[in-house]
């Protein structure tokens, strides 16, 4: 029997919990009735550079896509049975997906369709699939024949079970000695020009095996601050955040052309090279020639970052010809402008200083012979001054870059966009008919998301649209029309056919309107290397904001070194920041004890939880009495901003504080519940999670308070006056976060261990133990991002996008706007009057 919808909708619950669609480009997928299990199904076999390399085999079935992790890919040797893990059942949709996951999404990495086709049961599917034993035959592009797949134990309950994939032997059998077919055809079957079978022979055959000997090459002197690594086999690219005002230092920047063309990586590895765009689409097959040459280059291993464009009749780069030389085939013309060299022979150079590694960059690529790649020159002038330079040529902006920054896999402040006029990308989402003698569409209707992943109508566009294009468009729309607006509110007497809002157009215009829409658009191009579900409005901000102001107090040792290598924020930037948050920070931590957690060499390195005295001297640094906590050596405390400063310069990261006063230290002043979403929590569950605990508090008759926790989750804090002993205190918290996942058992669970909360939220009540802490308000984490943990009021919940909200980079903008209140004012006022008897009454009738 075939499944309905909502049995469908159930059945992608656990692959949509998993999965933050604002931020991952992945489908929500589209849910529907399945069809017969019987006749030509399709299939998708994908390459997944994730932690691990393997290989996600997917079969539709019932509705949805069955899918078998493999670690080491499908054989076509009958000998070798590959193991695969089965898990979640993924959405129709996901078959044609390709693209980056980003960095701290489930999955994060590269993904290309490495094989596709359709698939002929042998039998019954469905009892087959639910026996553990499915037969079948593959007619794809690189595997063909029967194939089986076997569960190896014979029960279906578990969650991962482990299976077998078997090639059968016939005719499409082939020795693994002789032949295997993950090396021999890596690349994306949807890449143009991709189309060779494994029974074609060998893929990398079809780009000449050349390398260019040149004098030196092998010799480079690499920069002390190079790292010995293996060359990983996805890089997202550091992208530019778009700013307003020009750095005042002009010493510490370097300015490129910003090219109008398409971001292109390039992963050397020995003889093998592949292509990639920003969102890890595989564009080897489309660009062959460009690949010969950089292989000629004999880099050995390496990274390239860089764009390629077509250069037009005045030296400016041509969007549009570049996109009309992949649809002429004309793609010699294309050239390749690289500007950064992230791994070279071996190392890491990342951490080393853009100066530094565009040096590097600049002596392997800079020669006569690669008429194709070339090196991205910056130039010497006022940002001012290069900028009018660079309208008045008809270019496109600039970039700038520090030249002492670090590359990160993220959009960083230390590379910025200065634009000539206001151009972005936006998403199609639906076309007007054609008034007067106008050929196939009138007006292209555009959209943005906001924050939550939501469309909202942006305007409309129909200048620049010359009649190949309008052809074209209306080619492409027609097949992805839909019956229903994807937008939110549109304005009124709107009359248009709307579309899967899959496709991106990059245009230009004059200004916004205060409704959000654009002024005098014109289209300039289709955008196939930008996600439609990442395209938001882009907001220029003023570049001196988006640096930790520096420390003025106290001489910052090794200032310059990156302590979080994701985003380039240097241990200069994290004591600038403690000194400017001190005054905030200071109330909550003077009082009380407090343990310190110390990177000595940075987020990535050894940290060291610290609570007592013995071995740390900072300056200004409290050690309390020792009888305050019998059988154990002296506490410290945090009693003055000075200490704060001079805690940061000896490389403390994290500040986390007791429950209670030195002056009550038997007597807990706070209950603290620490939401922590576990695998597959979407951050709506954990807005969800913390109204319900706000509203099982206000139940009690408790008043609580809430705050970011700089980390994955949020903080509820109840103040109570200290009358109580720690064990009380700590049994009412425990039966508190008992009751809750009693009653919302889908959603909560009080046992700890990432087993045991996978999709769920665990509620921390033993955060409030005798001797337990947590991090303080407006502390630090030691995270990527370094995100710090933020009180906000409850009004404020909604707005909040994650744990790390706010970083060390926009807390202080919190604190520092005009008419900023602490959402806490009523805290210290609370403290003094609420207990927590009468709760603990109700609770126990």
């Amino acid at each position: 029997m075939a499944k309905s919808a909502s049995s469908n909708a159930r059945t992608l619950e656990r692959y949509r919990q998993k999965r933050d669609f604002a931020a991952t480009t992945e489908p929500i997928g589209q849910v529907s009735a399945a069809g017969a299990a019987s006749g030509a199904l399709g299939f998708v076999v994908q390459k997944h550079a994730a932690r691990r390399l393997h290989y996600d085999f997917r079969l539709e079935l019932e509705g949805t896509l069955k899918s078998w992790a493999v670690p080491k890919g499908p054989s076509l040797d009958p000998t070798e049975k590959r193991m695969a893990v089965h898990v979640e059942d993924h959405p129709l949709d996901y078959a044609s997906f390709e693209g980056v996951i980003p960095p701290k999404e489930y999955g994060a990495g590269t993904v290309i369709v490495w094989d596709r086709g359709t698939w002929m049961p042998v039998g019954d599917p469905v009892a087959g699939y639910q026996s553990g034993k499915l037969k079948f035959e593959l007619q794809g592009e690189k595997l063909h024949g029967h194939w089986t797949l076997v569960r190896m134990r014979g029960r279906g309950d578990e969650r991962q079970d482990p299976w077998l994939l078997i090639k059968e032997r016939d005719a499409f059998a082939r020795s693994a000695a002789e032949y295997d077919v993950t090396e021999a055809l890596p690349d994306s079957v949807l890449a143009q020009g991709n189309s060779k079978s494994a029974a074609g022979g060998n893929a990398k055959t079809a780009v000449p095996k050349q390398r260019r000997s040149r004098p030196g090459q092998g010799r480079q002197v690499l920069p002390a601050a190079a790292r010995p690594a293996p060359l990983p086999l996805a890089l997202a690219p550091q992208l530019a955040t778009l700013t307003s005002t020009v750095p005042r230092n002009a010493k510490q920047w370097a300015y490129e052309i910003k090219f109008d063309g398409i971001r292109l990586l390039a992963r050397i590895d020995g003889d093998d090279v592949r292509l990639f765009t920003r969102n890890g689409h595989d564009w080897t097959s489309r660009l062959k020639s460009l690949a010969a040459e950089i292989r000629a280059l004999g880099l050995g291993s390496a990274w390239l970052d860089g764009e390629i464009v077509i250069l037009s009749a005045n030296g400016t780069t041509d969007f549009q010809a570049l996109q009309n030389a992949f649809d002429s085939s004309k793609v010699e013309d294309i050239l390749y402008f690289v500007f950064d060299f992230p791994f070279f022979q071996g190392h890491d150079l990342r951490l080393v200083p853009l100066a530094e590694r565009r040096a590097l960059l600049k002596a392997v690529i800079a020669v006569p012979a690669a008429t194709r790649v070339r090196y991205s020159e910056a130039f010497e002038g006022t940002p001012d001054d290069l900028l009018a330079a660079a309208c008045q040529m008809g270019l496109e902006g600039l970039i700038g870059k520090r030249v002492d920054a670090p590359y990160v896999s993220a959009r960083a402040p230390s590379w910025i966009k200065l634009k000539c006029k206001q151009r972005q990308e936006f998403v199609i989402c639906g076309f007007t008919a054609p008034k007067g003698s106008r050929q196939g569409l009138g007006a292209l209707l555009l959209g943005l998301h906001d924050e939550t992943g939501k469309l909202h109508y942006a305007g409309s566009v129909g200048s620049g649209l010359d009649s190949r294009m309008l052809t074209k468009l209306l080619a492409m729309l027609t097949e992805l029309e839909v019956p229903v607006c994807p937008l939110g509110k549109l304005p009124p007497r709107v009359v248009a056919r709307w579309v899967k809002p899959k496709l991106v157009a990059e245009i230009s215009f004059a200004e916004w309107t205060k409704e959000g829409r654009i002024r005098h658009p014109v289209f300039h191009a289709l955008r196939a290397d930008k996600a439609a579900g990442n395209v938001t409005r882009e907001r220029p901000v003023d570049v001196e904001q988006l640096r930790p102001r520096p420390a003025r107090s106290v001489k910052v040792s090794n200032a310059d070194r990156v302590i979080d290598p994701t985003t380039g924020l240097t241990k200069g930037d994290l004591v600038g920041f403690y000194e400017a948050i001190a005054p905030h920070l200071l109330p909550h931590l003077r009082g009380r004890p407090v343990s310190l957690v110390r990177g000595p060499t940075g987020i990535d390195g050894e940290l060291f939880f610290q609570k007592h005295a013995e071995t740390i001297k900072i300056p200004g640094i409290n050690v309390l009495d020792a009888s305050l906590w019998a059988g154990y050596p002296p506490l410290l405390e945090i009693a003055s901003q000075t200490a704060i400063v001079a805690a940061a310069q000896l490389n403390v990261i994290e500040f986390h504080t007791w429950n209670a006063t030195k002056r009550a230290i038997d007597k807990p002043d706070r209950v603290i519940f620490d939401l922590d979403p576990g695998d597959g929590v979407p951050w709506r569950h954990m807005l969800d999670a913390a109204m319900l605990t706000k509203t099982m508090l206000d139940e009690l008759g408790l008043v609580s308070f809430l705050k970011t926790s700089g980390g994955k989750g949020l903080h509820v804090v109840v103040p109570i006056a200290p009358k109580l002993q720690w064990s009380t205190v700590k049994t009412f918290s425990q039966d508190v976060v008992l009751h809750i996942a009693q009653t919302i058992p889908q959603r909560f669970v009080s046992k700890s261990g990432s087993r045991n909360r996978v999709g769920k939220v665990y509620i921390d009540y033993l955060r409030n133990g005798q001797g337990a802490t947590t991090v303080s308000a407006f502390s630090a984490r030691a995270r990527p991002g370094l995100g710090v943990s933020v009180p906000v009021s409850w009004q404020e919940l909604e707005e909040l996008t994650a744990g790390d909200h706010w970083t060390i980079r926009t807390a202080l903008q919190r604190v520092d706007a005009a008419g900023y209140v602490d959402p806490w004012a009523e805290y210290a006022d609370t403290r003094k009057v609420q207990q927590i008897g009468t709760a603990i009454r109700k609770l126990a009738g």
